[in-house]
């Protein structure tokens, strides 16, 4: 540099360039020796790590992805976090190569990339998952494969995801629906309610899509319920939001048995539910409070927003109709860290991920896109961890120990994770402030500690919580009529004690029970005995349910038993019709069931005997009549009419018997008006109607059998041979609902009926001899719910159309769209 001064310059001219020489020369070596750290080489890279993070490309329908995560919503997170967790040096050496895959809400693509990665030795971490479905076959396989995967969610708090020693590296950054659960428990104690009914949004309609994420809240409330004392199992009441809006039918049937209702379903359902309550002015009467169950989205904005963007004639209104609504939702983080963090996540998605331009909408934080952040952090603290003890970075099983059962400070706050890989969550219960129009925070429960914080004041429409229960009981059946005198109360009395010490005396007599040493001629058990007094059954014989026996019982009865005596045992042919046994009781031929209970003797409740009583009562053309049981042990066994000409299984089979369009029409309408009547009744439904429970009697009359009597076949042993032909065909007529069912109800559901009965009618008219050759084929079919539902093809007929038609609407997948059978009936047939 030349620090003369030029000839231009004045004096002070060339005093400044002598000044200004050692400075630019600083500032000189500054700049080379930035350049010269900008340009070392950075640290190796000694890891990468392979994670895929399983997440939707396309939010998709609300019911498929209820808490509305996809790619472009997780990624800024999840970029900013490991950029964090780079910046913060947590990463050293280490770098992380994102593998996004369209999983599309799917349980077969969740799998399928995950076990792809896997075999292209790509995989050494999960992250992500917008479906519990999707997620529960990746983390049962995770924990098997080499040295382990770990598997992280901000989701799936399923509380059948609870079990370690299934799901074994699993991490939930959400917890467990446990904690809701223990939420609600917590809440109804402080405000002294044990009477609670259930109302919710499943998927009745669309079975297809799985159960929905308000039936797996509120199971998971249900269940602590129950393991909780002095608690009942609440009336259910579940309908689909999509389909189904007579709110106030649904809320007259839940304010039946609680006066507190437990809700859950969208925010417009929520909506409509309440203004229904208010129109059936529960609202504002303060007799009725209302809990929603909102985890998916920020209920609290929602409800806040619709209360200030309406008139204020609307507002106040709105704000009697949703006094009575508390909010259960998952809890805000307070701090100010993350506000910011909110911030810097928005300016993130838009500037580097072009958010609002692509999807049109703004983008919003929730508790299932923010906990992305504390899962990388997560992550990134056990690597650290596990690489300074010495391990591999693709140990999982070290990782996902290191975990677990620890805590750190996380973007809203510390973050605490179990010993069984499930972060304690925090829920908020929210109130809304009459004052302001917004839901604000009144109590929480803190996961960590197990305990419900109250933070603010309650806001009650009757000035007070409404009691548990109605003085006057759910319909006023408690509070007598004033108008009435004593004499006329006393009557009332006297009438009601007689025809219930009337009752008890008709349950003490037990007509219904017979003794096993009655179901003998005496003719023919002597002759067995003389054979063999061991073989005391011998006079017990077994026939199949076919024509034999038409003409003269006697004969036919002493010849059957005669050759029965000489035989040691009666082998029953499997996988063909069912034999019926038939004995004599009291000079009548009666078909006698045997019962597979072992015990030495059945505790005769309050609930059998009236069941056995209402049994007997019965009496209808078209339903074989109960003649009684027997409880002799092991001697157990249900006595009913006889019919000999067999099942309705065996006339089809005979190639002997031609059925015509008129007899198949008659054998039908007699299935028909047995089920009015069956359904008219406490029984309620048959739940086993099929061609072997429909009997014709010898003037070829058809009856249904088998049907009620419940609670005694609750005590039997059932032996299930899954791998037996006759297991499946006997599912065959059972409804798709019932068929997905774990525990379905042991008398079945009239809808389910209704499908069993377009099953018989079907086989009535198309029946062949070997379409039982694949049953379980046809069982898997029908219970998997395919698109359109997989049934019978219905060929060409001479049968009414009509009638076909309404076969058709009989089985239809949806069980609201079949027609019950006082409707069938009406098509006279």
């Amino acid at each position: 540099l030349d620090a003369t001064p030029r000839a231009t310059s004045a004096s002070g001219g060339g005093m400044k360039a002598e000044g200004d020489g050692p400075a630019l020369l600083l500032l000189l070596l500054l700049l080379v020796h930035v350049l010269c750290c900008c340009c070392s080489p950075a640290a190796p890279v000694q890891h990468r790590i392979q994670m895929m993070v399983a997440m939707p490309y396309e939010l998709g329908p609300p019911w498929q992805n209820p808490f509305l995560l996809s790619r472009s919503v997780a990624e800024p997170v999840i970029q900013l976090a490991i950029d964090d967790v780079s910046r913060k040096g947590f990463l050293n050496n280490i770098a992380i190569d994102l593998h996004f895959r369209n999983t599309n809400c799917s349980d077969t693509l969740g799998p399928y990339y995950a076990v792809e990665a896997y075999c292209a030795k790509q995989l050494d971490v999960v992250l992500g998952f917008a479906s519990a479905y999707a997620l529960a076959p990746v983390a049962r396989l995770s924990g098997f494969w080499s040295q382990g995967v770990p598997v992280i969610t901000t989701i799936a708090q399923v509380d059948s995801l609870d079990d370690r020693s299934v799901y074994k590296l699993l991490t939930r950054m959400n917890g467990s629906y446990r904690e809701l659960g223990s939420t609600i428990i917590h809440l109804l104690q402080l405000l002294n309610y044990e009477t609670v009914a259930f109302l919710f949004h499943s998927n009745l309609r669309r079975p297809a899509f799985g159960k929905s994420e308000c039936f797996f809240q509120m199971v998971a409330i249900n269940n602590q319920l129950l393991k909780a004392s002095g608690w009942r199992q609440p009336p259910v009441i579940d309908f689909d939001e999509f389909f189904d809006d007579n709110y106030e039918d649904l809320l007259k049937r839940a304010s039946m048995s609680a006066n507190v209702i437990l809700m859950c379903a969208s925010v417009d359902t929520i909506e409509n539910l309440m203004h229904a309550a208010a129109r059936l002015g529960m609202t504002e009467s303060g007799k009725y409070i209302f809990f929603s169950i909102h985890i998916h989205s920020d209920m609290q904005d929602d409800f806040s927003w619709q209360l200030s963007n309406v008139s204020q004639a609307e507002r106040e209104q709105d704000l009697k109709t949703f006094a009575s609504l508390k909010i259960v939702t998952l809890r805000r983080p307070p701090q100010s860290l993350y506000r910011r963090f909110e911030e810097d996540v928005k300016a993130l998605a838009q500037k580097k991920f072009n958010y609002t331009q692509i999807t049109g909408k703004p983008y919003k934080v929730t508790k299932f896109t923010s906990a992305f952040y504390d899962a990388i952090m997560l992550y990134a603290i056990a690597l650290n961890e596990t690489l300074s003890l010495g391990f591999s970075p693709r140990n999982g099983l070290e990782v996902t120990r290191r975990m677990w059962n620890r805590s750190f400070a996380g973007i809203g706050g510390n973050v605490t994770i179990s010993k069984d890989g499930d972060r304690f969550s925090d829920y908020s219960v929210l109130d809304l402030n009459p004052q302001t129009g917004t839901f604000e925070e009144v109590a929480y429960y803190a996961g960590s500690q197990d305990k419900l914080y109250v933070v603010g004041q309650w806001y009650w429409a009757g000035g007070s919580p409404p009691p548990d229960r109605p003085i006057c009981g759910f319909d006023n059946s408690k509070c007598p009529s004033k108008n009435l005198s004593p004499w006329a109360v006393i009557l009332i009395v006297f009438s009601t004690l007689t025809v219930i010490f009337g009752l008890e005396a008709e349950l003490r007599t037990m007509s219904w029970r017979i003794f096993w040493d009655e179901l003998s001629g005496q003719k023919k058990q002597n002759k067995c005995r003389k054979r063999n007094d061991s073989r005391a059954f011998h006079w017990l014989y077994e026939q199949r349910n076919s024509l034999i026996c038409e003409e003269n019982y006697d004969d036919s009865f002493t010849s059957l038993t005669d050759s029965l005596c000489t035989v040691e045992g009666l082998e029953l042919e499997k996988e063909k019709n069912a034999f019926t046994k038939i004995a004599n009781y009291r000079g009548q031929i009666v078909a006698v069931k045997m019962l597979n209970i072992q015990r030495n003797r059945i505790e005769l409740s309050r609930k059998l005997l009236i069941e056995l009583k209402k049994m007997k009562d019965l009496s209808h053309e078209h339903v074989t009549r109960f003649v009684g049981a027997c409880i002799d042990s092991p001697h157990y066994c249900i006595v009913t009419e006889y019919c000999p000409k067999g099942s309705l299984q065996d006339i089809l089979e005979n190639a002997g018997i031609k059925l015509d369009k008129m007899m198949i029409y008659s054998l039908m309408h007699d299935i028909i008006k047995g089920m009015v009547f069956i359904h008219s009744t406490d029984i309620r439904s048959h739940g086993k109607l099929k061609s072997t429970n429909c009997v014709v009697d010898s003037r070829f009359v058809l009856k249904i059998t088998d049907f009620g009597l419940n609670h005694i076949h609750e005590l039997e042993t059932v032996k299930e041979d899954f791998l037996s032909n006759s297991f499946w065909r006997a599912k065959l007529w059972t409804a798709p609902e019932l068929l997905r069912l774990d525990c379905p109800p042991m008398g079945g559901t009239q809808k389910g009926d209704v499908y069993s009965f377009a099953m018989l009618f079907r086989r009535g008219v198309f029946y062949t001899s070997d379409e039982n050759s694949f049953a379980r084929d046809i069982v898997e079919n029908v219970r998997m719910g395919m698109q359109p539902p997989f049934r019978p093809t219905v060929l060409e007929t001479s049968f009414d159309g009509v009638i076909i038609n309404l076969m058709v609407r009989c089985w239809s997948e949806n069980p609201d769209d079949r027609p019950d059978f006082r409707m069938i009936r009406k098509q006279r047939i």
